[in-house]
């Protein structure tokens, strides 16, 4: 079972950028406490930031960060270094080892956790849910990096020693079943915040640090 480490809020193994959240808010923690404990999925392809975002948000809240690719088995890992795609069975006791941890987290008394994973389809985002479903005291919530393939593809072949390969990212756009933000489609998914993420990396932490305010603001002051 993984700790929530208090000093760090890791957890390891034992145009311009727009947003569809109106970041009404300012870019600061919400003074109240929220009436649930949230885990927040940063997803999206290769390339898009994920890392990087999680670990901003992690530090800001002093919240406990899980990087999905660390509990990848060695041999997704061996597939993906020789850009080999993963299927879905390959994906799916990651996922689950994933939602397990995340909760294994907030049990430590954790308000949160965020945790990177590229959730590329609906029933992988939906394998992840299922902590809220079985906990109505927990909320998921999956922050979406939408990006352009050109513009992934630029930022994985400047990765240095990184085992994710640019064909992967052709491979996982492929494969991408980007969340469906529209609350009009009949296959909205309501619980996902889409960042567009062609700016600066600031401007795109900013962005999703005003939607993250905005939720937990939303928790903090609903009726009990």
């Amino acid at each position: 079972m993984l700790s929530y480490d208090q000093a760090n809020g890791h957890v390891g193994p034992s145009a311009p950028p727009t947003s569809t959240m109106n970041p009404s808010l300012q870019a600061e923690q919400v003074p109240l406490p929220p009436h649930h404990r949230h885990i927040w999925i940063i997803t999206g392809p290769a390339g898009c930031g994920k890392s990087t975002v999680a670990k901003y948000i992690a530090d800001t809240f002093s919240l406990p960060y899980i990087e999905g690719d660390e509990f990848h088995p060695q041999a997704n890992i061996e597939k993906m270094a020789n850009g080999i795609a993963l299927t879905d069975a390959d994906r799916w006791d990651w996922l689950i080892l994933l939602r397990q941890q995340s909760l294994n987290a907030l049990s430590t008394g954790a308000p949160g956790v965020v945790l990177t994973c590229s959730a590329l389809k609906r029933k992988y985002r939906d394998v992840i849910r299922i902590a809220s479903y079985n906990d109505h005291d927990v909320l998921v919530h999956f922050v979406y990096l939408k990006a352009t393939e050109e513009t992934l593809l630029v930022r994985v072949k400047a990765r240095q020693g990184h085992y994710m390969k640019d064909s992967m990212v052709r491979s996982q756009f492929a494969s991408l079943e980007p969340p469906v933000v529209d609350p009009n489609d009949p296959l909205y998914e309501k619980d996902v915040l889409s960042v567009d993420v062609s700016g600066s990396m600031a401007e795109v932490q900013q962005l999703v640090l005003a939607a993250v305010n905005e939720v937990m603001a939303r928790d903090a002051y609903a009726e009990s």
